[in-house]
């Protein structure tokens, strides 16, 4: 039951920010977003905490990190969630915008501070560590091809492209190997490496570190591997990280490190990607894709869900 509660909860923020795609409002379509997610998270019977939200409680007015939710009547969770995975993409009507949510019980979910993280995945079905964040681009790359028994120029990888990135880009290249860019959105970029449809291998570059723990949430349910290191650019963003109660600020997480307990999953598509698909609006009706998964019993569902206008936000 809370599984199917959660699918609610990413279902009310997708259909929240329904009526903003396109618009070119990236703020109005995360705050109706924010507030939908917030709403149907305390109708669920649990006493949860944010852990991954919004922000710091002084940046957010709501989901912010510490914030309980639920009605406190029920399990200790911790509570990742991206209330519109994809802000700029939704404003421009672009693909992969998700609402996203993870819940796993209490204290077990990496409490990421809002820093960036080397981010490194491949998908399912190869030996434990056969690539890691030791390794340079390239040499990833040969060794993942090696593990899967192909050329390097037959294999894929995601990359969120940015200036930073550059001589990574080059490095990956220098191996025959495709890349395919996305613009934002690298929680979707992750979760693509255990999709065999995407035709996506592997996952690398930085981005968010609370967008990594919500991936690495993902990738256990579906499989797969994932590394993580934080990275900071001044002392601010190294408070940051000691006020999360981090204090190794070189460790490298593994995915079960980052969610170290049985973790449901959630997110449902607010414009069409290759994980679910965007809402389709109807003068009457909006439809919506939702992905639920388990990490305990390894279940995958996919549900679509069509409802009456008047009754988006009951």
């Amino acid at each position: 039951m809370l599984s199917l509660g959660l699918a609610r909860v990413s279902e009310a923020a997708a259909m929240a920010s329904a009526k903003l795609v396109g618009r070119g409002d990236e703020k109005a379509a995360d705050q109706a977003a924010v507030n939908a997610m917030r709403d149907q998270l305390n109708l669920l019977d649990i006493k949860g905490t944010v852990v991954i939200g919004e922000g710091e409680r002084d940046e957010a007015p709501m989901l912010y990190i510490g914030e309980e939710v639920g009605t406190g009547n029920g399990p200790e969770v911790d509570i990742a969630l991206d209330p519109l995975e994809g802000t700029t993409l939704t404003a421009k009507d672009m693909p992969n915008a998700l609402t996203v949510i993870a819940m796993a019980p209490r204290g077990t979910l990496l409490h990421a501070p809002d820093v960036y993280m080397e981010k490194l995945a491949i998908g399912p079905g190869y030996p434990e560590n056969v690539v890691s964040l030791d390794m340079s681009p390239s040499e990833r790359v040969k060794a993942l091809a090696k593990a899967k028994g192909c050329e390097p120029s037959d294999i894929t990888v995601c990359v969120l492209e940015r200036p930073r990135h550059e001589d990574m880009i080059a490095d990956i290249r220098s191996t025959g190997a495709a890349i395919r860019l996305i613009t934002d959105g690298d929680v979707a970029g992750v979760i693509h490496c255990a999709e065999p449809t995407t035709g996506i291998d592997m996952y690398m570059g930085s981005g968010g570190a609370p967008e990594g723990v919500l991936a690495a949430s993902a990738l256990k349910c579906m499989g797969g591997q994932m590394w993580g290191q934080l990275t900071f650019r001044n002392d601010d963003e190294r408070g940051r990280a000691a006020k999360a109660g981090i204090t190794d600020l070189d460790k490298v997480y593994s995915r079960d490190e980052m969610v170290r307990a049985d973790v449901i999953f959630a997110a449902t598509g607010v414009t069409d990607g290759s994980i679910v698909r965007g809402i389709i609006r109807e003068p009457h009706h909006l439809t919506t894709e939702t992905i639920l998964m388990r990490s305990k019993s390894g279940s995958v569902r996919r549900m679509t869900y069509r409802n009456p206008k008047e009754w988006v936000g009951a």
